[in-house]
């Protein structure tokens, strides 16, 4: 009689429970496609170390070597100036000595045609030309920068608007506009820094308004707009700090036009000549006729100043570009 074939099992296959055991017995075998990857911490900072941080604008300036000597030079001066009072007490414009004295052990920069000391008038002159020019140079940023980040991101109309009145203050001729304004009005450091102010803030927000332009079609921009950011929030929070090294250039600049202009406004007359400053010292030295009969230590210590201030600008400035400049920072590396 013939046997019938009975049904063989199947062999178990690893992770597959057999019938009839319960299914909670059997073990479950994790394969490479269905184990599941669990993320692990990163390994803890061995003590004593720092935690990484990116280094700031202000701490690459200071790494620099044209922005340690720009920034030293400049806080001299302001020291020099916040130490007038102590250094020469009293008034600067009294008379103290014979006119026209060259230098001597009693006074060090020797004496104007009137008989007034003349390290007494530059360094009091510290005090107001330093003053009105960076008073100048952040109200002339102040308004570039407004002016740029609002045309370039509060769309056509207005852009269009700020960019006719931009346009008519860079076709005006610089020079002819601080003599009208300044002959006009009350002669003092207000008029001063308000004609200054007005005559100088389009050049800079034009650069500004190309910078924000940029910026306004990035995606981070648009992802600020799409969740509902206001337009001022925007501008200041998420174009603004993208805008840090141009801004500081900006600043560098008319800072430097704020300190030259001042003194050559005053030196034509068109200024305060009760005002001590660097450029009213030039003004009575020419008037004086220092030039023609040989008495350089009149005029040459303040001009000597201006150009040290600019210099030590421009020291600051082109430090800032050659940091943030790409270009300028690789050849930098290169010539290393």
């Amino acid at each position: 009689m013939p046997v019938p074939d009975l049904p063989v099992a199947d062999t178990p296959v690893a992770g597959t429970p057999v019938a009839g055991t319960p299914v909670a017995d059997t073990p479950v075998l994790d394969t490479p496609d269905t184990a599941t990857a669990v993320p692990h911490d990163p390994p803890p900072r061995p003590p004593g170390t720092a935690r990484p941080a990116r280094q700031g604008l202000g701490r690459r300036l200071l790494a620099d070597r044209k922005a340690r000597a720009g920034l030293l030079l400049l806080a001299v001066f302001a020291l020099l100036g916040a130490l007038a009072p102590v250094l020469a007490p009293g008034d600067p414009s009294l008379i103290t000595d014979l006119g026209s004295t060259p230098p001597s052990a009693g006074h060090w920069l020797g004496t104007t045609a009137k008989g007034q000391d003349v390290l007494a008038l530059t360094l009091w002159g510290t005090r107001s030309s330093m003053l009105v020019g960076f008073t100048v140079g952040i109200a002339a940023t102040l308004v570039a920068l407004l002016v740029g980040l609002a045309s370039a991101y509060l769309g056509k109309l207005v852009d269009d608007l700020l960019t006719l009145v931009t346009n008519v203050f860079l076709l005006l001729p610089g020079l002819p506009l601080l003599v009208i304004l300044a002959a006009f009005l009350p002669p003092g450091t207000t008029t001063v820094v308000l004609v200054l102010t007005v005559t100088g803030w389009a050049g800079s927000a034009r650069v500004l308004r190309a910078q924000a332009t940029s910026i306004r079609g990035k995606d981070f921009v648009a992802a600020a707009v799409v969740t509902g950011e206001r337009p001022l929030r925007i501008m200041f929070r998420e174009i603004l700090p993208n805008m840090a090294s141009v801004v500081m250039t900006t600043l560098l600049g008319c800072v430097i036009f704020g300190i030259g202009a001042q003194a050559g406004l005053e030196f034509l007359g068109l200024g305060d000549a009760s005002v001590v400053s660097w450029g009213t010292n030039l003004y009575w030295a020419g008037n004086d006729g220092a030039l023609m009969t040989g008495a350089w230590w009149a005029f040459v210590p303040s001009g000597l100043c201006i150009a040290l201030v600019a210099f030590a600008l421009a020291l600051v400035n082109y430090a800032v570009d050659e940091i943030t400049n790409p270009r300028l920072r690789a050849r930098r590396k290169g010539k290393k």
